[in-house]
């Protein structure tokens, strides 16, 4: 629901996240194997970031390691952990995130096991020789080179089914970074996160590639923010694709968005310059978005914006069993 006559000369895209102020309030979220997508993988990843003023997440499973990919661009780094069983491995994963000056720390919650994914069985999916997740070396022979199903066909050496939010304490105690749960989707799951430490949250559903018909991320982010409060800012990870769905996340509660695909398809087509190419087009449309809208900064933006967000609709807090 638009507004006119509101002032906007001026747009300001600026938001406040984790103590910093960043340009704009798109992220890219972590993305395994860029090597696939482009020659360069995440070294071209996280120069596009870079130039488009991003944060960039990076993955546990990438095909840089967490220092070349720190080196690569003088850019904001955040580490994306799959917590591995090897504690001791674990440890010494935090401790070099640590050192190539990562910002923030985001433990994936939402991937006890793989879900089931197909398409990857029937295609006997496998990485190429040569490319391996660079950061797991060492962890498992099975999760360097590529994750793989047990034979029950349900659990993966990239994942520890037992973690329980005790793991999550134990992992505050194990590192300075500020710590983020990506995957939440429930609102008691939100408040304990914020009761346990969390710096951050992310509303996801691993890009629908998890757990068959569950709720879309956008649908439960009202609810997981109302339960949060504001004690500790939100992001929405799950189908952004133009800047419009960027314009409409503040007024059911994030404080910024998350993407995957898009910046991979920007890789696959042109490297670090389609990786800021996708980038600068979502924050020009944003930005374009934010004036048609008649809210010139993005703290301007509120429930009354998305028709709909007041009533017992998809983005209604009362909906989604706040």
């Amino acid at each position: 629901m638009p507004r006119v006559l509101r002032g906007v000369g001026e747009l300001d895209t600026r938001c406040e996240l984790l103590g910093e102020t960043l340009e704009h309030p798109v992220l890219l979220a972590p993305t395994g194997y860029n090597l696939l997508f482009h020659p360069e993988g995440e070294r071209a990843t996280a120069r596009g970031a870079a130039d488009a003023g991003a944060v960039l997440v990076l993955s546990s499973v990438a095909t840089l390691g967490i220092e070349e990919t720190a080196a690569a661009a003088p850019a904001r780094l955040w580490f994306q952990l799959y917590f591995q069983r090897d504690r001791d491995f674990t440890r010494r994963l935090l401790a070099r995130a640590e050192a190539a000056g990562c910002r923030a720390l985001v433990l994936t919650v939402d991937t006890p096991v793989l879900g089931a994914r197909d398409r990857e069985r029937r295609a006997g999916f496998r990485l190429p020789r040569g490319v391996r997740a660079e950061n797991l070396v060492g962890a498992s022979k099975d999760l360097a080179h590529g994750h793989s199903w047990s034979e029950d066909g349900i659990y993966s050496p990239l994942s520890d089914p037992t973690l329980t939010w005790e793991t999550v304490a134990w992992l505050r105690e194990q590192t300075r970074l500020p710590l983020v749960l990506k995957g939440v989707l429930a609102p008691d799951d939100a408040r304990r996160a914020v009761e346990a430490g969390a710096a951050g949250i992310i509303v996801s559903n691993h890009g629908g590639r998890n757990l068959d018909t569950a709720v879309a991320a956008i649908a439960a982010l009202p609810a997981v923010a109302v339960a949060v409060a504001g004690r500790v800012p939100v992001l929405f990870d799950g189908g952004v694709r133009r800047g419009t769905d960027i314009v409409k996340s503040p007024a059911p509660g994030a404080r910024a968005v998350m993407i995957g695909r898009p910046y991979l398809w920007g890789l696959a087509v042109d490297g670090a310059a389609g990786v800021e190419r996708v980038v600068k087009m979502l924050v020009t449309e944003l930005k374009s978005a934010m004036a048609l809208c008649g809210t010139p900064k993005l703290a301007d933006i509120g429930r009354e914006l998305v028709r709909g967000s007041g009533t017992r609709g998809p983005l209604d807090p009362g909906a989604a069993g706040s």
